[in-house]
């Protein structure tokens, strides 16, 4: 519904879904973090764990890891010296570029991860998979894969 302005507005249907979207979005989330608590660990904490777990030798370059959970460089510094100081992480330099600095998952961190990982998934599994079934899963999937991988374009061009 294009109104004088030029604005397409959002049909009811799209309202809908759009707000369900976000209701989603916030509340999963929400309760994620509230699993993580009682392992004195955030969503942000979680996320940069498993990317330094599922990368080369459990180390990433900062402006890479920024890049991956999509922080700032100063918010994923002050990120990892809070995890620095739990003894999750710790920061290497980088040998061929004197001014990068790489995040290298800590023995701790390591097991931090196998700890928590699997109290994560059953989370998921209970706030979100087993909702949605093999069919409402597919479904998804294909709706949402190409908004990801439109943002993820723009995003390299931006």
């Amino acid at each position: 519904m294009e109104t004088e302005t030029g604005t397409n507005w959002l049909t009811d249907e799209e309202q809908r879904a759009w707000r369900a979207h976000l209701d989603v979005s916030r509340l999963l989330m929400h309760q994620l973090e509230r699993d993580l608590q009682p392992f004195g660990l955030t969503n942000n904490d979680y996320e940069i764990l498993v990317n330094l777990s599922e990368s080369e030798d459990h180390r990433m370059r900062m402006s890479d890891l920024a890049a991956a959970t999509l922080q700032s460089k100063s918010r994923l510094s002050h990120q990892i010296t809070r995890m620095e100081n739990a003894g999750l992480v710790r920061r290497e330099n980088c040998e061929s570029d004197r001014r990068g600095l790489y995040a290298v998952l800590t023995d701790r961190g390591w097991e931090t991860m196998r700890e928590v990982a699997p109290h994560h998934v059953a989370s998921v599994r209970q706030h979100f998979i087993d909702l949605l079934g093999a069919s409402g899963i597919d479904a998804l999937y294909g709706s949402l894969a190409p908004v990801a991988e439109h943002l993820r374009t723009r995003r390299k061009i931006g």
